[in-house]
């Protein structure tokens, strides 16, 4: 009994040891810079510059269209899908529901279906001058400044977590006497081997 007692705690501390290994590993990869305008705990207003991104558009439920779009994304800057350089990893890998192509907003039933766009921010400094000519289904979009209004959560992000979690933002941006009528946008900063309670998952909301 003692022995299984004490395998079990051998083997709690090595999966402990092996999460915090991935999740430091993790915090070094690098996300745009930005300047927080404003902190109220898990909130935040933030100020980011003018980026680079690679981007996709996958029909289907928001989780299948974001492993696909994943997919497509990392083919394209771990050169698999080209020639070419490879491109660094960043984070984090955004995900909203803007179908560039389609002229009003998409539609979605119960199980959130629709055209769902994913992108991959692009290393500093790199444009879509000096960037890698992207295959068929990927685009490189140079997005403006902007202001974002952010809350952070941990846990695993399925769709009931974001829909609590952008009701949880837009009720902190109605008690500053603040709206955004923008989509909103998912942040997802940590790979599937990251444990829920570690894991960094962010609702942003652009504002005017």
């Amino acid at each position: 009994m003692r022995k299984g007692l004490m395998a079990g705690v051998a083997a709690g501390a090595a999966l402990l040891g092996g999460a915090a290994f991935y999740v430091f590993r993790e915090k070094q990869t690098p996300e745009p810079e930005f300047r927080a305008l404003e902190t109220d705990g898990d909130y935040q207003v933030r100020e980011y510059p003018g980026i680079t991104v690679a981007e996709t558009v996958v029909d289907g439920p928001r989780k299948a269209a974001l492993g696909e779009g994943f997919r497509r994304l990392a083919d394209y800057i771990f050169a698999k899908s080209r020639d070419g350089e490879q491109i660094a990893m960043t984070t984090p890998v955004i995900q909203d529901s803007g179908d560039p192509m389609a002229s009003d907003p998409p539609l979605f039933d119960d199980e959130l279906e629709g055209a769902w766009r994913t992108r991959f921010v692009m290393p500093e400094g790199r444009t879509k001058a000096d960037l890698p000519a992207p295959p068929a289904g990927v685009e490189l979009i140079e997005l403006p400044p902007r202001k974002v209004a952010v809350v952070s959560f941990s846990g695993w992000a399925d769709d009931k977590m974001l829909a609590e979690q952008e009701d949880r933002l837009r009720g902190w941006l109605a008690r500053r006497g603040d709206t955004s009528d923008a989509e909103p946008e998912y942040a997802f900063y940590n790979s599937p081997m990251i444990p829920g309670p570690l894991r960094r998952n962010e609702i942003w909301l652009p504002l005017n």
